[in-house]
């Protein structure tokens, strides 16, 4: 039986919504075919700065959330912190909180707890009223406790738990679903110590929590600190590796913020390596001494941006956005696994050059100066170190929240503004030409939005047929300005029961940006688990390779598979499993890796061709074992009909879709039919 007809026949048996909550944790080893791509790593040497016989103080600020209660993974970098034995002249004070289970015999799950670890081992020292680790008061409550009961000639911070970027902020509380964003931070520090440039009461603070690694979180803490340690992407769930670094400063405390850093970073990719995660991974030591210069070349990048979309806004952010697309970007971006709006600042800015031509060079150099270690995996490799926002969802929610950020640029939130709502507001149209922008920006939509990107009139665009038989669509260049991307989108059309079968949309389009022609590359092959259908959706796509997540069910657990495929090697590679976002913004910290034995469900999403179903229906297909050869691969998509249509995809999310297309395959032959009804 043809696979697509199997599948076909198990979406009528199966038609089941997926509303299962998402619960695996850990890291099993990996069993399939994975590649194992060069970690990239900013060399840097770091001298001794302060005398061996100097105090530390680490404040370690534990917001448990679901990763304990779930995983007990604060437990188990706990642990790891217990395993070393500290010299007299490092001291951590830690304070647990935010989730519904402690996953140990130690740590209150109905209470706020602060503990100090010397080298006398591990002491509790109080158990507060229950507080909401997601307030900035309760953060500043620590920060004043360890200010006036303990005195240190260095200072270090770090936050563990969920992040989520820019927008969001870290350290989610679980008992109450709130937060601590960029301002709660920035506000929690300044309330108990005065901000100096020059001699900040910090060495270090660091984010153990994903996708922290931003412009503005370093920005908020101007005057805090004099280094940020943090990831751009992502971090798999066992984090940072507290034995390896906390044993390197009990090793030599007369090291600096950077060398402290460094071996955060050196510490963090060995774990990810040994245990197959660091593929994905990044991790970036940021001198917060050269934010000056950074913040003069982010704000002139934003500021010509918004000069060069002053008059023609369409045809600027068209461009715009495609190099954002190019850019590497971090925790998915997608309409599945859902938007952090969170770029990588030297991808955009290198994407960008020749539309950006006197800044972007600019701000690569000062990301440069700036960062002053990083490292990364493979499939991260092209990122300097530090993300910024970008609206790669078009979402007003998301917007606001970037707008009200204290520390975020201001020609930044008025090109991202300028795109969402379409008008620059009026009392800042005279200051453009100005060397910088000194005015506040409205944190409020306008009283009515007006659309940039009249993406309908592309709506059934007519495909055409060239001499070879190929399907294309010709695009003026005014419609050209519409566009961040094209995409083409597949279904299976089984016409005999009525039903399609939406396969996915991916990059594979032989594009002419200049020409403004778009030409379907289809084969007749298609993404397969195994031999078995795959819905696939690409979550980023440049030079070398593509990334792709597909929806499945791993061991009765609702997540994604992450995918890259890699031009040269003409082939995919399987990264993991992860969830998408969680309805607060914050990422999924649990990278699963497949092993012999896993059950694995397809998850698919049809609609009849008749009926009048709304939008497509996710189902469960296909259940499988995983074996030790398991792989994905391109594969025959057997005899059937096909609709092919072209995605027009806006800088701001929305689109449309082409006529559609007829592939007819029968015994491996292919037709192609344009003429027909949507």
């Amino acid at each position: 039986m043809d696979k697509f007809r199997r599948v076909v026949q198990r979406f009528f048996m199966l038609a089941i919504f997926l509303v299962t909550a998402f619960a695996a944790t850990g890291c099993d080893d990996m069993a399939v075919d994975e590649p194992k791509p060069d970690r990239v790593v900013k060399p840097a040497t770091f001298t001794d700065v302060y005398k061996s016989t100097d105090t530390w103080l680490v404040y370690w600020y534990v917001c448990g959330t679901d990763l304990e209660s779930s995983a007990g993974a604060a437990s188990a970098d706990i642990q790891e912190l217990l395993n070393v034995k500290l010299p007299e002249n490092v001291k951590f004070l830690i304070q647990t909180g935010g989730a519904e289970q402690w996953q140990n015999n130690v740590v209150s799950s109905n209470a706020v707890e602060r503990y100090i670890y010397t080298s006398n081992g591990l002491e509790r020292l109080a158990t507060l009223a229950d507080a909401d680790m997601g307030q900035a008061n309760t953060l500043a409550d620590f920060i004043r406790y360890g200010k006036e009961n303990y005195t240190a000639d260095h200072k270090v911070f770090v936050f563990w738990d969920h992040g989520g970027g820019s927008a969001v902020g870290v350290c989610l509380d679980e008992r109450t679903g709130n937060f601590l964003s960029l301002n709660d931070l920035r506000n929690a520090f300044t309330s108990v110590y005065e901000p100096s440039t020059d001699n900040p009461p910090f060495e270090l603070i660091g984010f153990d929590a994903c996708l922290m690694a931003t412009y503005d979180t370093i920005s908020s803490l101007d005057g805090i600190t004099r280094y940020v340690t943090a990831s751009e992407e992502v971090e798999p769930g066992i984090g940072w590796n507290y034995t390896g670094w906390v044993g390197a400063l009990a090793a030599n405390p007369a090291m600096g913020g950077g060398g402290l850093g460094q071996a955060i970073c050196n510490t963090y990719f060995d774990a990810c390596e040994q245990y197959d995660l660091a593929d994905t991974a990044t991790l970036s030591v940021i001198d917060l001494g050269k934010l000056p210069q950074l913040r003069n070349a982010y704000e002139s990048f934003g500021l010509e941006a918004l000069r060069a979309a002053r008059n023609n806004p369409r045809n600027f952010f068209a461009h715009f956005g495609r190099g954002a697309v190019q850019s590497e970007n971090y925790g998915g971006n997608t309409r599945q696994t859902g938007y952090t709006n969170m770029v990588d600042i030297v991808d955009l800015a290198r994407t960008n050059k020749e539309l950006l031509p006197n800044t972007a060079d600019k701000l690569i150099n000062a990301v440069e100066n700036a960062v002053v270690y990083k490292s990364a995996g493979g499939y991260r490799s092209r990122g300097g170190g530090i993300s910024g926002f970008y609206s790669y969802s078009g979402d007003e929610e998301s917007l606001v929240k970037y707008l009200n950020l204290d520390a975020a640029p201001i020609p930044q939130k008025i090109l991202y503004y300028y795109l969402i709502y379409g008008e620059i507001p009026a009392d800042i149209l005279p200051l453009l030409d100005d060397d910088s922008l000194v005015t506040p920006v409205p944190t409020t939509p306008p009283p009515q939005r007006q659309e940039l990107f009249d993406i309908a009139q592309l709506n059934d665009f007519t495909v055409q047929l060239d001499k070879d038989n190929n399907a294309f669509v010709q695009l003026s260049s005014e419609q050209m300005d519409l566009l961040s991307s094209v995409h083409c989108q597949l279904m299976y059309m089984d016409l005999d029961n009525d039903l399609i079968l939406y396969l996915g949309s991916d990059a594979d389009v032989k594009a002419d940006w200049n020409a403004g022609t778009f030409t379907d590359n289809f084969r007749g092959v298609w993404p397969m688990l195994d031999g078995h259908p795959v819905y696939v959706e690409i979550t980023e796509e440049n030079d070398g390779y593509n990334l792709y997540s597909i929806p499945i069910k791993l061991n009765g657990v609702e997540c994604n598979l992450q995918v890259a495929y890699v031009y040269a090697d003409e082939k995919y590679y399987i990264l993991g499993a992860r969830k998408g976002l969680d309805s607060h913004g914050m990422s999924n910290r649990e990278l699963i890796k497949l092993k012999a034995g896993d059950e694995v469900t397809t998850i698919h999403y049809a609609m009849t061709i008749s009926g009048d179903d709304a939008d497509f229906t996710p189902v469960e297909v296909d259940t499988f074992t995983i074996s030790d050869a398991t792989k994905i691969s391109d594969e025959e998509l057997g005899d059937g009909k096909y609709g092919y249509a072209f995605e027009f995809v806006t800088p701001t999310d929305d689109s449309a879709l082409s006529n559609f297309i007829l592939f007819t395959i029968e015994n491996g032959q292919i037709t192609t039919n344009v003429d027909i009804q949507n």
